[in-house]
Formats: structure tokens, sequence, C-alpha cells
């Protein structure tokens, strides 16, 4: 079992560089990366959207109950912003589009792997890491970066709602209070945890993809490891990254 998960990361990172490698490489494939690019924002969108406003309601509620016990309610546009920006954007969109986009992706270079269509691009001379794997891989990251800014949006506007209407803080209070922790720095920092995010998980779910192995049994199992093995690097990609962003900001 360790051989084959040494195994199995060794071939991760291996593909990982090499489509690294391709970026500098022509042609690319444009059409590919608009038609990836679209499918995964199509599917993502709207569950993302969803799952911003439970999350970001249930952080101003929770923040805004310790706030009251100390008088300090009017700070509530702090802990909302902080929190929506370092946290419930990039967070929220990963868990999304690693569940929806990532999971399609491996499922459709699966099928295309069990048909035999990968080892065939190969007989053509096209590589499909070029053809395939580079466009979705980008695709996920930029899509990642967009929904990222839509999720830090509309949790702001929840909170802003939900604390201003129905727990009572002062409209100027909590606008005057968003930008007390938060400034360009930690917007920036998000960006780029949401960009490593969705990199990661087109990584992944191109390699898992690719490596299909035991007809459509397998590729069943493929995307449930994709989503698991996706969930476990992102949350470690989070906690690296978070230190190293208060470090760097601090």
């Amino acid at each position: 079992m360790l051989t084959r998960s040494l195994q199995g990361l060794g071939g991760l990172f291996a593909m990982s560089v090499d489509t690294m490698v391709l970026l500098s490489r022509r042609p690319f494939a444009w059409q590919e990366f608009l038609r990836q690019s679209w499918f995964v924002a199509r599917v993502s969108l709207l569950p993302t959207l969803l799952l911003a406003i439970p999350f970001s309601v249930l952080l101003v509620f929770t923040f805004n109950i310790l706030l009251t016990e100390f008088g300090a309610a009017d700070f509530s546009g702090t802990g909302a912003a902080y929190g929506a920006v370092t946290q419930i954007g990039p967070i929220v969109t990963v868990l999304v589009v690693a569940g929806a986009g990532a999971t399609a992706m491996c499922a459709d270079l699966g099928a295309r792997t069990i048909r035999d269509e990968i080892d065939a691009m190969r007989v053509m001379g096209i590589n499909p890491l070029q053809a395939l794997v580079l466009p979705r891989v980008l695709a996920a990251s930029f899509v990642a970066v967009m929904l990222s800014s839509a999720v830090i949006l509309v949790s702001l506007v929840g909170s802003y709602v939900f604390g201003v209407f129905i727990q009572n803080v002062t409209p100027g209070a909590f606008a005057a209070g968003m930008t007390l922790l938060t400034g360009v720095g930690d917007v920036v920092v998000a960006l780029i945890k949401a960009a490593m995010f969705g990199l990661c998980a087109g990584l992944i779910a191109c390699y898992k993809g690719l490596s299909v192995g035991g007809g459509p049994a397998g590729v069943g199992l493929a995307v449930n490891e994709t989503v698991v093995f996706t969930f476990m690097a992102l949350f470690g990609i989070n906690i690296v990254t978070s230190a190293v962003a208060i470090e760097v900001l601090s």
C-alpha cells in the first residue's frame, strides 16, 4: 500500500512538472481552454454562491454574539471582511470546484482512457498533456480565481444584510470596520490561494483520469479518489499558505 501510494505521488509530481513545462510550448489549445472554463464555471457558479451565503451568515452570527458580550458590535464588519477574504472565499470556491468541476474532468479523461483515445492521440503524435491536461488545469485555476472574487462579494453583502437588519449593527460602523484588518495584501493572497487550489484540483483530477484502470468501475473509483485527495491537498495548502501569508503581511 505504501509503495503504491508513493508511486502515485511520484506520478502526479512527474505529470505536474511536464504540464508546467508545456506552458511555454506552442500551440496552446485556446478552444479547449475556453470550453473547459465555461463548463467549470457553469457547473460551479450557482452551488458556490449558494454555499457562500450560509457560511458568511454563520460567521457573522457567531462573531457578533461574542462582540455583543463585549459591547463591540460595531466591529462586526471587521470580522466579516477578514473571514470572507481570507477563508470563506478561497475555501468555499475550491470545495465546489473540486466537487463538481474536478470530478467531471476526471470522469471525462477516465472515459477517454478506457476507450483507448489517449493512446490513439499518442500514436497520432498528439501530446495528451498539451491538448487535454494543460487547458483543463489552467481553466480550473482561472475559474477558481473568478469564483473566489464572486464569493467574497456575496459573503460581504450577505454579512452586511444579516448584521445590519437582523442583529441591529450600525450600517456605517459595519462598513467602516471592514478595512481595519483586511487590506489589499489580504485580497491578493486570497486570489493566489484560489489559483493554487484550482491548479491543484485540476492536476489531481487529470492525473487520476489518465491513470484509470479496470474499465468503467475504475472510472468511478478514480472520481471518488479525486474528491478525497483533492480535499486533503487543499486543506494542507490552505494551512501552509495562510501561515506564510501571516508572516509576510505582519
